[in-house]
């Protein structure tokens, strides 16, 4: 080997050992996630720019086409646009705003950040929830010539309503008022009453200015009146929340169960906060059992302490049951179990949030099905006032309680994001269309408890000689539901079965006498006769049901109500223009001349099942013939 390519070699060394060092020296380095928010315009992209660009985390390449589209598309003339490192979709550039959030990382040599940049107008709000949601610290802009504005109040009240404890007020494009004291005293007091209004009890305010680098990195000598910190000094010695939570009581929400042979067996997840050593007494919530840990076992071998924000498995002295969604504490220190709640929901979908119907709540690690009701208020967030909302619209804030298939292990989301934050997802589109934080839980789900009876629904079963069952006929008006389910009923009756037919006409001259036509209400409609129809198979009977019952959603939710194979669904299909044809009643009629609103299959939809045990076509079968079909497959 030739003393040149021996040298080439030993720098090639030097290099390598040079970057192992750099990604160790990161590796351990703390991690910040923080937000830019406040109106628009008031300079969030060119402060992340600016950060970008200070702390040389902006390659050469990068450079060179940030100077050419500056020029191109940029506000300030011939010199750097900081914006357009951030703003990278086109009609962002094109419009100078920000739409989308956009994740940005950069270091220094204390800390590493992720920062979101989120956008400022009214109708994206959605965006900026969800950059705030795992934020530590927000950094709440103003500009210095407008002043504490409309977006700057709905921006700090969704940063405190997401629980973000750190905020820094930075009082931006101080260079465009020369500066001025006086000004920036002004803005500042005028902020501090507004966010002693809504809960903030502490901010942090700076002036600064992204665009010429005034106290971002080093104190500025355009404001000697100011002996705060520097924004990036502070940004690298806040506390971190993971810190602040492990001071308090251990959390671990299960994530899956670990059981790689038959020798072990451990329950696996994140820590949410506290403290956990071998030999600490524990509790498995909603079931309430306890034993002790006997081993925290890591990737890197088994510890003898682990702490929030560590992911671990952790073995039980005990065979307990334990399984996902289960949350473990300490046996001295439970978190609560509850199955209503009161909760603030932010609704994030196109489609407005339908009061009564069954969504997936997804809570840690735990999914359950919850029944959203009709919002006790909507929160106005430009001027924070409470109004009446029988619904929420995209971006709409409201307040309203749920109630959740199940009790589930929680904690108010002031205490816990982890066990008090939700999201909200459409059971037939799977789509996320809100998110939420628990308040509290409501003093009737700790008051009221299952009543242990001696007489069970299989002794009412057996005196009656059958198995229950919910017959559940469902197609347009006229389709000959009630026609063929009243065959049915006389049918059974004749083999001596036990039967009640549950017609929707006839229900609504009592028990639902209360409920119009619109979705809200068609759900309350079955909700209650799912109930009433669940009841009745507890007293051994076979419940027919004859209601239009339009949305597969509730189906289902009523399906979940029974026990395994009871709930049997019966599609009756017809086409529109034939249930128009028999039109008995004259209700499509009046619909079509728009005297009878909220119609099915009109102005309101009807969604036909995609797997009925049972499909009658009413084209090829008569209802004497349909209810043959019926009888036979229910009883062979």
């Amino acid at each position: 080997m030739s003393e040149t390519q021996e040298s080439s070699y030993k720098a090639d060394a030097l290099i390598a050992q040079d970057i192992d060092a750099y990604l160790l020296k990161h590796q351990h380095k703390s991690l910040l996630r923080f937000i830019t928010c406040g109106s628009v315009d008031d300079g969030k992209s060119t402060l992340i720019g600016r950060l970008l660009y200070d702390s040389k985390m902006i390659f050469e390449d990068q450079l060179a086409a940030l100077e050419a589209d500056s020029k191109k598309v940029g506000t300030q003339g011939q010199n750097i646009d900081f914006a357009l490192l951030v703003d990278g979709l086109a009609a962002e550039r094109e419009q100078g705003i920000t739409i989308d959030v956009a994740y940005r990382f950069f270091a220094t040599e204390r800390r590493k950040f992720i920062v979101a940049d989120t956008p400022g107008h009214e109708q994206y709000t959605r965006n900026m929830v969800t950059g705030a949601s795992t934020a530590d610290l927000a950094v709440i802009l103003i500009d210095a010539r407008k002043g504490v504005l409309t977006q700057t109040r709905r921006h700090s009240y969704l940063a405190h309503l997401i629980g973000i404890r750190h905020i820094v007020l930075a009082v931006n494009k101080m260079d465009l008022i020369g500066y001025d004291q006086d000004k920036y005293d002004s803005i500042v007091a005028e902020y501090r009453q507004f966010a002693a209004g809504i809960g903030i009890a502490h901010f942090t305010p700076m002036p600064i200015s992204g665009y010429a680098g005034d106290n971002i990195t080093s104190h500025s000598l355009n404001t000697p009146w100011y002996d705060g910190v520097p924004l990036v000094e502070f940004l690298e010695n806040v506390e971190l929340d993971v810190t602040a939570d492990q001071a308090k009581p251990f959390r671990l929400p299960v994530q899956w169960v670990n059981r790689p042979n038959l020798d072990f067996r451990g329950f696996a997840g994140q820590i949410s906060s506290g403290v956990v050593k071998p030999g600490d007494e524990i509790r498995v919530l909603p079931s309430g059992k306890a034993s002790k840990v006997t081993r925290i076992v890591s990737l890197d071998g088994d510890l003898h302490q682990a702490v929030a924000g560590q992911s671990i498995t952790l073995c039980f002295a005990d065979e307990i049951d334990c399984s996902r969604g289960d949350v473990i504490t300490p046996a001295d220190a439970p978190v609560q179990v509850a199955d209503q709640f009161e909760a603030t929901i932010v609704w994030m979908a196109d489609e407005a949030m339908t009061p009564g119907r069954a969504y997936w709540i997804k809570l840690g690690t735990q999914t359950v099905s919850a029944s959203i009701h009709a919002p006790k208020y909507q929160i106005n967030v430009n001027t924070l006032e409470h109004a009446a909302a029988k619904t929420l619209e995209l971006n709409a804030i409201g307040v309203a309680n749920i109630t959740t298939d199940r009790p589930i292990p929680f904690e108010p989301y002031e205490k816990s994001h982890a066990l008090g934050g939700f999201i909200i997802i459409d059971k037939m589109t799977n789509a996320t269309v809100g998110a939420g934080m628990l308040s509290f839980s409501l003093r009737r789900s700790q008051n009221v408890h299952w009543q242990a009876l001696d007489v069970s629904r299989e002794v009412h079963a057996g005196l009656k000689n059958q198995k229950p069952a919910v017959l559940w006929f469902t197609g347009l008006s006229g389709a000959g539901k009630s026609t063929i389910a009243n065959l049915v009923e006389k049918k059974l009756v004749r083999m001596n079965r036990h039967t009640f037919l549950l017609d929707g006409d006839n229900v609504r001259h009592g028990l639902n006498k209360d409920l119009g036509f619109t979705d809200a209400d068609r759900i309350e409609n079955i909700r209650r006769v799912g109930e009433v129809a669940k009841l009745m198979t507890d007293a051994g009977l076979i419940v027919i049901t004859a209601f239009i019952s339009p949305f597969r959603s509730e189906r289902e939710m009523v399906r979940k109500m029974m026990a395994p194979g009871e709930f049997i669904e019966i599609f009756i299909d017809t086409t529109l223009e034939d249930a128009e044809r028999r039109d008995v009643k004259g209700l499509y009629k009046k619909a079509r001349a728009g005297e009878l609103k909220n119609f099915t299959g009109i102005d309101s939809p009807y969604e036909p099942p995609h797997d009925a045990e049972i499909h009658i076509n009413t084209a090829k079968l008569t209802p004497e013939q349909a209810a043959d079909l019926i009888v036979e497959r229910l009883i062979p």
